[in-house]
């Protein structure tokens, strides 16, 4: 399984936006096309039974022109950008499921695979916060599912250190919720009941300190928690009603 996978969109939407904050600080024009590089490492505990906590190399590369905003997992087409709303095309692979092999609990589930998910996204950006929101589809086929996210963030900053908390919100349609957390027929053991459930809810949070001590190089700590919805606590695959993550690392600006 590769890194890009098994980091999970929760850290790479992090990468999205260290990259952008560090950008907007040093008051960069993404007209001409710049770029940035840079590593670190993510730690994500996943709710499901029994499954290790994941503690794995964090690439990060980034791309951002007038036309173009890609980082990687995702990549965004600029449909338009006025001077405080931009309204993109976006793509996106997200692993949020498992392999069988991931949990002496999940033995005999089949694995649920990551997909490409595309759709449309806006960016608010209007002084006072960052306001995004996108409503994506699983292009690959696996869960068939429709997902929608808002997020409001807002970076304090404080000579050269910034620091940002964001609050979310994601809507995820039944056929997500019984893809990666349900249980089918063939799937049933004494411990393990069949399960579909219904749409779901899910908040998350999350507070990032970013450095940057020269002009070119930013430092980060990020933490972050996501609270499932009902329907996918009560998932007879679930341990916890949440989970958590962390990621740190450098990124240099060309």
């Amino acid at each position: 399984m590769s890194i890009v996978s098994r980091c999970g969109p929760a850290a790479f939407a992090i990468i999205a936006s260290v990259l952008a904050s560090s950008a907007s600080a040093q008051g960069g024009s993404p007209d001409a096309g710049s770029w940035a590089l840079g590593a670190g490492v993510n730690i994500q505990q996943k709710g499901y039974r029994a499954i290790d906590r994941d503690v794995l190399p964090l690439p990060m590369i980034s791309y951002e022109s007038k036309w173009i905003s890609a980082s990687v997992p995702t990549l965004d087409l600029k449909a338009y950008s006025g001077d405080t709303v931009s309204l993109r095309l976006r793509a996106r692979y997200a692993r949020d499921g498992y392999e069988a092999k991931d949990s002496s609990y999940l033995a005999g589930m089949a694995d649920r695979k990551g997909s490409v998910w595309v759709g449309g996204a806006m960016l608010w950006r209007p002084g006072f916060a960052n306001f995004s929101a996108d409503v994506l589809r699983d292009a690959s086929g696996y869960s068939k599912a429709t997902r929608a996210r808002v997020q409001v963030d807002r970076r304090f900053a404080v000579g050269a250190f910034g620091l940002t908390p964001r609050l979310g919100a994601e809507r995820v349609d039944d056929k997500f919720v019984n893809y990666y957390y349900g249980v089918r027929a063939d799937e049933l053991r004494a411990d393990r009941a069949f399960y579909e459930g219904a749409a779901s809810t899910n908040i998350d949070a999350g507070l990032r300190l970013d450095y940057t001590f020269t002009r070119r190089h930013t430092v980060f700590v990020d933490v972050r928690a996501t609270r499932f919805g009902n329907t996918i606590k009560d998932s007879p695959l679930m341990e916890k009603s949440s989970q958590t993550g962390a990621s740190l690392g450098y990124i240099y600006r060309f």
